[in-house]
């Protein structure tokens, strides 16, 4: 199959590609815009394979994404492109409307023009998956609060859609553009949700890969408010194949949720990193020492945590990491990876894209 897949360059939309190009003899086509978290630095490994063809543009460019389409003819698109991060979301809402919202309709429709026009065979063939958040649900009551004698409640495909924040609320936003045009058009979609990400290549702006490199630059550790918010933690390449598994295997209108079984709070993610530190770059003092209190965030959701049980069923997919061997194995990639974060923090990695692609282009 070949795949057309939006924000490649990304955290997770890397591990896609990653995935794809390193176990199985399909094509790639990655379309990102390269904005400050689109690093193409994290597709070194498989940039050179004659399956992967990157193309620079932006998926509000009506005009740039319906000469892809008919270059390029893909069988799928994976759109995992989107604004992400939700301090960002509160200072500077009008990028996450323009690129969630925006860009996810004018996708759409160009791959509406482009999916009409394909032989009857190669139009039930198609799909349009649709990769979303845990956020657009809200939150969940905390351990804390909870006196009922029935089990926490967790996330299904069920769950009312309550977004918290404007990410979340443009990401719930492009939810339901999805299912309108596959019930209204019939194209053939699928929409998964999944719990919070962590693991190599993730952008420093996040909660884990911020705390590992300011601990070991000496900087305070932030935690927002008492760092009791819980969430459920999937290891990206657990995610990548999940996704990969959807695209080929999921049944069309559908909705999956995909987790990682592991619901921590985020002081205890934190700790947790600074005991890794301790054993792995002993100081002389404990990391945890670095660890402050900051004001917490507008609105901050208390808790997530999503049943994956649908996708495990039907599908068959778990995930192979434990919190516990995938946070090991983020911490230790950081510490193996230097150049890449020191890229990251210079912006070299944009000279790194004008030498390895823009000149060859």
């Amino acid at each position: 199959m070949k795949f057309l897949v939006t924000g490649g360059a990304g955290f997770i939309g890397s591990a896609v590609v990653r995935h794809i190009i390193e176990n199985t003899q399909d094509s790639i086509i990655n379309v990102d815009k390269l904005t400050y978290a689109g690093n193409l630095e994290s597709l070194k490994l498989v940039s050179d394979s004659d399956r992967y063809v990157f193309s620079q543009a932006d998926i509000c460019d009506a005009k740039e994404l319906e000469s892809i389409f008919k270059i390029h003819q893909p069988d799928a698109v994976m759109h995992l492109a989107a604004e992400s991060h939700v301090d960002r979301s509160i200072t500077g809402p009008a990028e996450f409307i323009e690129t969630n919202i925006v860009g996810t309709y004018i996708l759409l429709e160009a791959a509406r023009a482009y999916w009409s026009q394909l032989d009857t065979e190669k139009k039930q063939a198609f799909r349009f998956h649709h990769i979303s958040t845990d956020e657009v649900y809200g939150d969940l009551p905390h351990p804390d609060e909870w006196d009922n004698q029935e089990p926490l409640p967790l996330f299904t495909e069920k769950t009312s859609y309550a977004p918290s924040s404007p990410y979340s609320a443009s990401k719930a936003s492009s939810d339901h553009l999805v299912r309108a045009w596959q019930r209204t058009y019939g194209m053939p979609c699928i929409v998964t949700n999944c719990s919070n990400n962590y693991g190599p290549y993730h952008f420093p702006e996040k909660l884990i890969p911020l705390v590992i490199l300011n601990a070991l630059e000496g900087k305070n550790l932030p935690i927002y408010g008492k760092g009791d918010q819980i969430r459920d933690w999937l290891y990206v390449e657990d995610h990548a194949r999940a996704l990969y598994t959807v695209v080929c295997e999921g049944v069309v209108g559908e909705t999956y949720n995909i987790g990682g079984y592991n619901e921590k709070k985020n002081i205890d993610v934190v700790l947790t990193i600074c005991d890794l530190l301790d054993e792995l770059v002993p100081k002389d003092k404990s990391y945890r020492e670095q660890i402050t209190y900051v004001t917490d965030r507008p609105g901050h959701d208390r808790r997530y945590a999503i049943s994956a049980d649908k996708i495990s069923q039907e599908l068959n997919w778990r995930p192979l990491e434990t919190f516990e061997s995938g946070i090991r194995k983020t911490v230790e990639w950081y510490l193996d990876n230097q150049d890449w974060v020191d890229n990251i923090k210079t912006g070299a990695y944009k000279s790194w894209v004008k030498k390895n692609y823009e000149e060859r282009k």
